[in-house]
């Protein structure tokens, strides 16, 4: 137990640069709190005390805002962080080093008693505020589930997860990817780096290529008719495309 506190206590140290001393995570940390509840509880629940382990598991609900289920198996050097709204079923796994932040669901998405409703976390996955990961399915190692993402199906090893319903962005596909992604940076918040939507990043970035190749065709043209070769009845001009109109419409 004690080894396993202190486990706990340094993995909140290692990840959470606000955190300053061994002793606030023991007393300032909600976190550390729930864990050290659902390991009583889960050890009652284990041992055929049901009861026994559902008052544990709602003490620690009602001290700490986290709810986890006595059934629930969970790992070693956990990090729910802030934690508030956290809510873990009862057939849910959580691998060692695993981060969650504060609103978090690993919920089911069935009635029936007996079968694997929630989901699996493998060891290193980061789920971010406010995600939803509904299901009896796996989240590979190493995966990173958005801020607010509903996922309801597997995230292979390695990937990210984001939006509703969640898609898959698969680090693997292109260096050209990853390397955008390394940039845009991962945040549990929802934000990227400099707080732009990279949605409306990567449409600014088309815009940006359609105005560069109008005029890198316009250069053309204007070379062409300099060396006598007119082609205005071949290439209609459409004046109806304006970039700046279309750019606003994103910001």
């Amino acid at each position: 137990m004690l080894t396993r506190l202190r486990e706990d206590i340094a993995s909140v140290l290692e990840r959470d640069p606000a955190a300053r001393s061994a002793w606030e995570v023991l007393t300032c940390y909600p976190g550390v709190h729930a864990l050290i509840f659902h390991r009583k509880a889960h050890f009652l629940w284990s041992h055929g005390m049901h009861w026994a382990a559902r008052f544990v598991s709602h003490i620690s609900r009602f001290l700490t805002g986290i709810e986890i289920h006595p059934g629930a198996r969970i790992g070693r050097r956990v990090f729910i962080d802030h934690g508030f709204g956290v809510v873990i079923g009862e057939t849910a796994e959580v691998g060692d080093d695993c981060t969650i932040y504060q609103g978090v669901t690993l919920g089911g998405t069935s009635l029936y008693r007996g079968t694997k409703r929630h989901p699996t976390l493998e060891a290193g996955v980061v789920v971010g505020a406010g995600a939803q990961v509904l299901g009896g399915f796996t989240v590979g190692a190493g995966a990173k589930i958005g801020s607010n993402a509903v996922v309801v199906k597997p995230v292979p090893a390695g990937a990210t997860a984001v939006g509703n319903p969640a898609r898959i962005i698969d680090p693997v596909r292109s260096q050209e990817r990853e390397e955008k992604a390394q940039q845009m940076g991962f945040s549990a918040y929802g934000v990227t780096q400099n707080m732009d939507d990279p949605i409306s990043r990567a449409l600014h970035g088309m815009l940006d290529h359609a105005v560069d190749t109008d005029r890198r065709l316009q250069c053309l043209i204007d070379r062409l008719k300099a060396a006598g070769i007119n082609i205005d009845g071949e290439v209609e001009a459409d004046n109806q495309f304006d970039p700046g109109k279309l750019s606003k419409m994103v910001d």
